[in-house]
């Protein structure tokens, strides 16, 4: 697997922006096939910083339903992989120098 098509995005929310200032933990969607060291790997080179620890999850899909004029529209959201990457000691991403 390429290393440019692990990462996908950053996940920018509230939740993850309180890890990155408390724990230096940044959040990425990723993969669903991309294991932890090429989660690793892939960060390190975009990046240029030292990985301390990889966590991942597999967020399950969920159902979605909503009220139209031609009545209950009803499907699904796909489910995902979300990467918690945790750097090295004084090691920092910023995520919002090309917005």
């Amino acid at each position: 697997m390429k290393l440019a098509d692990i990462l996908i995005k950053p996940i920018l929310s509230e939740k993850s922006n309180a890890l990155q200032e408390q724990r230096g933990v940044y959040s990425f969607r990723v993969d669903r096939k991309a294991n932890k060291l090429e989660i690793k790997k892939a960060i390190e080179t975009f990046y240029g910083v030292n990985v301390a620890e990889v966590r991942t999850l597999t967020a399950p899909s969920k159902s979605k339903s909503r009220m139209t004029k031609a009545g209950v529209i009803s499907g699904r959201k796909p489910g995902y992989k979300k990467a918690l990457v945790k750097l090295a000691e004084g090691e920092s991403i910023d995520l919002y120098s090309n917005i």
